[in-house]
């Protein structure tokens, strides 16, 4: 080991190469395997030694002395003083920082002869005697458990923060954040910076490509000096490494070239540095110091400064034409002459032209003589198509011109399709089917016939309501109608009108007739509704001479029977009554064309579905429509009953909803109906003004609907409750308090209920106090609060109840009584509320659990809504 070191130590690195090497680690024996003498062995070849002082003196191996050597041998000791090291123990000026070993060391240890130095002294420590370990006793389970139970329900208790302490937290960890990001971003700064200012500072590497040709010049040089004999071979390389670490020394030798070749390179550095461009400024960010680049620049201006919108040019095909006249704006005579612009016009009295010339009495003859010419030139065939061509121009347009005027300043033939559309949704009409016709305007413009307008004009009817304006001209084409409209929206009027033109146009009833049956049929769910469409049918049929028999239960059937004994145009009946009758063969409906369904939602909730489809079946086939899309054409359809003669069944149902039961009904029993919706199905009329009142105490809702009949309002006023009880104590309660109040509801017979309703329309009676039985399609005028004293069990109940005032464009008030057993269509009243333009929900309605989600579906709640612990 320590000879390698010894090999490692030649005269670069401060130590003696081996015997059998020389200075630059190159062998020294001859072919004869004997050590061979250089010319630096030779003391009289020495020239620089001589210089230097110790005259050529060397030892066997050819080396200067540099001080006295260990006393290792004696005969190879010399007397030297002489030590080429100076005070800080390097060669001439160098002072690299690096320790610098004595040649002698490896030496040394290479030849000692004295013995190792013994091992040293043990530090293990005598065995002593120790007293065993205590025994480990194991846990036991008890506690374990306890302990795990313990920290589980630690962890299982719910930590509660307040909003002051999440608040806290969380701008606290936010700090932390941007802490972190402010410290790792100038982190990355110093980073670049010091990486920056040290690749600055620290010089070329020695092997580099730009030191690589001084190095070669340097070597050049040495060995021109060894050959000269200036110098052996270990001063030379320690002389060059220094000059050219250090720039040279002050002694002789190529110092004085070393520094001079140092002052050309800097010079030409420093020309190298004045042709290169001077920097561009960079800017940084005050808050970061990074450098911002062009597009973060740009962005920056863009966001101050605002950005400049290129608008492109949207060029057409048509535009890319080229013009061949001049603009007037390149016209530049008018700046240099402005008689260009200024045109003189000559003067002349009466009807004086320049050069005696008119141009407009010139293009007039000029037009009417080309007009002769074509004319003379035509045939008869093609001006008649040139002035069909003209008259189709014409009316294209008139039907595409803009014209800004209301639909009503309008006539009919100049009404268009958008003026239709307008129409419709002012009067909140949809329609869907085929071939659906134009609504009507005013009763004259309808195709009713004179007769039956005049009837109209003297029953009052000034203008059709809504879904008489789109029925009633779609029953006249002999059409199925399905009807969803509002309550006390004018419907019996909708099918009664098209029925008597109906019916006018068939065989008038005779003896060998009559016994068919009736010629229309209209189905009512209630006694009181078919009563009521009784005797609005009797204002129209009677100037026509029609025969009206209504046939309801609650009346003894002989009286009905005798009633139907000359036959009758139209029937109006309940379905069981009807039924009855059909069984005990009292009427067949053989010859009946026209059937009507009101109310057909309200039929199916009584359970009259088996009872209807009974009485439909009964109705003959042999005039049933085909199910082909002819039957939307009108023009079609009539051409079928030219042939034949035979007016196919017209089926009509109107309801307020459209539940499964009343589609299924009407898929089975209706050909392509036109379907006519007023609004929204199942919606109240916007006439009606809505208000609840939360009261839970029966004497409180008493004393309640004291004070609101006493207050402001008119009657007849209609009060309804849920049970025939309930009914017939309240209105006892009232007639002891002096109000004049009657009792309908289906515990009473027939001619009580009609004495009830004839009492309250005639004003005998100012209160009805009612359940749901006059819930629906009872008409009763003028009728200015309903009270809801009782909540009904379903929103479509409620909607009938409080139809009963606000009809015919006339306004009401409905006030409804609410518990917390009515919990159950808090959310269905809440949304009919919000409906309504002039119907305001309470807010403690809009706030109630029940009225956020529908009963029976589960409403997912907001995190902080939410009990999660309730002590």
């Amino acid at each position: 080991m320590d000879r390698r070191r010894d090999e490692r130590d030649g005269p670069r690195h401060g130590g003696h190469p081996p015997h059998d090497l020389d200075g630059r680690g190159g062998e020294r024996r001859d072919t004869n395997g004997a050590y061979a003498r250089r010319r630096d062995d030779y003391p009289h070849h020495d020239r620089r030694g001589d210089e230097r002082g110790f005259g050529g003196r060397r030892d066997e191996r050819g080396y200067p002395p540099r001080g006295p050597p260990p006393p290792r041998h004696s005969d190879r000791m010399e007397d030297v003083t002489y030590n080429r090291r100076n005070d800080d123990g390097g060669y001439g000026d160098r002072d690299d920082g690096r320790a610098i070993r004595a040649h002698t060391d490896g030496r040394d240890a290479y030849f000692s002869d004295a013995p190792p130095p013994p091992p040293p002294p043990s530090e293990e420590i005598p065995a002593v005697e120790q007293p065993p370990p205590p025994k480990k006793v194991p846990i036991s389970l008890e506690e374990l458990l306890q302990k795990k139970t313990a920290e589980k329900a630690a962890n299982d208790k719910p930590v509660f923060l307040s909003k002051e302490e999440r608040a806290k937290i969380a701008l606290e960890k936010r700090q932390r954040e941007v802490e972190e990001q402010r410290n790792k971003q100038e982190a990355e700064r110093q980073a670049r910076v010091a990486f920056f200012s040290e690749s600055k500072d620290t010089p070329m590497a020695p092997g580099s490509a730009m030191n690589r040709g001084r190095d070669a010049q340097w070597d050049r040089r040495d060995g021109r000096d060894g050959r000269d004999g200036r110098g052996g071979g270990y001063d030379r390389d320690y002389r060059g490494m220094d000059q050219r670490r250090h720039g040279g020394g002050q002694g002789a030798g190529g110092s004085w070239r070393g520094g001079r070749n140092r002052d050309r390179g800097e010079e030409r550095d420093g020309r190298r540095d004045d042709r290169r461009a001077p920097p561009e400024e960079e800017t940084k960010d005050p808050k970061s110091g990074e450098v911002l680049g062009d597009k973060e620049l740009q962005a920056i201006r863009d966001r101050y400064m605002g950005t400049e919108r290129r608008r492109r040019k949207i060029r057409r095909m048509n535009d890319k034409k080229f013009v061949f006249d001049w603009d007037t704006g390149e016209d530049t005579s008018q700046d240099i002459n402005p008689l260009y612009s200024n045109r003189h016009e000559s003067q002349f009295f009466g009807r004086g032209h320049i050069a005696g010339i008119d141009l407009k009495e010139q293009k007039t003859r000029r037009a009417a003589f080309y007009d002769k010419m074509l004319t003379d030139r035509r045939t008869t065939e093609e001006v008649d198509r040139a002035v069909e061509l003209a008259e189709l121009d014409k009316a294209k347009d008139r039907k595409t011109a803009w014209d800004d005027r209301h639909w009503s300043d309008k006539p009919l033939t100049e009404m268009k399709e958008r003026d239709w559309r307008i129409f419709k949704e002012d009067f909140n009409i949809s329609t869907k089917g085929g071939n659906i016709p134009d609504p009507l305007r005013t009763w004259q413009e309808s195709t009713i016939p004179p007769r039956l307008l005049e009837v109209i004009s003297d029953i009052g009817y000034k203008e059709p309501t809504p879904i008489q304006r789109q029925a009633i001209p779609i029953g006249l084409q002999n059409r199925d109608i399905i009807g969803v409209a509002e309550t006390g929206s004018g419907k019996t009027a909708s099918f009664v009108i098209p029925m008597l033109v109906f019916i006018s146009e068939l065989p008038p009833l005779t003896a060998e007739n009559e016994s068919q049956g009736p010629y229309a049929l209209i189905l009512a769910p209630t006694r009181e509704l078919a009563q009521q469409i009784e005797q609005e049918t009797v204002k129209f049929a009677k100037g026509m001479g029609f025969i009206c028999v209504s046939i309801v239960g609650g009346h003894a059937q002989s009286e009905q029977s005798f009633n139907l004994r000359n036959g009758a145009h139209i029937i109006i009946a309940t379905p069981g009554r009807l039924k009855d009758f059909l069984d005990r063969r009292i009427l067949v409906l053989g010859q009946c064309t026209y059937v009507v369904m009101d109310e057909a939602d309200r039929m199916i909730d009584m359970g009259f579905e088996a009872d209807v489809n009974y009485i439909l079946d009964a109705l003959p086939v042999s005039n049933i429509k085909p199910d082909t899309d002819d039957i939307e054409n009108p023009e079609e359809l009539k051409k079928q009953l030219g042939k034949d003669m035979v007016r196919f069944r017209q089926t009509v149902m109107f309801s307020a909803t459209m539940p499964s039961a009343v589609e299924r009904l009407a898929k089975r029993y209706l050909r392509r109906p036109a379907v006519v919706t007023i609004g929204t199905a199942g919606q109240v009329v916007d006439t009606i003004e809505q208000r609840v009142e939360n009261i839970n105490d029966e004497n409180k809702k008493k004393q309640r609907l004291l004070e609101l009949l006493g207050s402001k309002y008119e009657p007849p006023i209609i009060i309804f409750v849920n049970q025939k009880k309930g009914a017939d104590v309240l209105a006892k309660a009232l007639e002891k308090l002096g109000y004049k109040s009657t009792v309908l509801h289906g515990g009473k017979s027939q001619e009580q209920r009609e004495a009830s309703l004839a009492a309250l329309k005639n004003g005998t009676k100012d209160i009805l106090v009612a359940t749901d039985v006059a819930g629906r399609g009872i008409d009763v005028k003028n009728v200015s609060l309903v009270v809801n004293y009782d909540m009904a069990k379903n929103i479509e109940d409620y909607t009938h109840r409080i139809g009963r005032t606000g009809r015919a464009g006339k306004t009401g008030v409905a006030i409804t009584f609410l518990s917390e057993s009515d919990a159950d269509v808090y959310y269905d009243l809440k949304q009919t509320i919000q409906k309504s333009a002039i119907s305001t929900v309470p807010p403690w309605l809009a706030r109630h659990e029940a009225a956020q989600a529908k009963a029976g579906q589960f409403k997912a709640k907001r995190k902080q809504e939410e009990t999660i612990f309730n002590q």
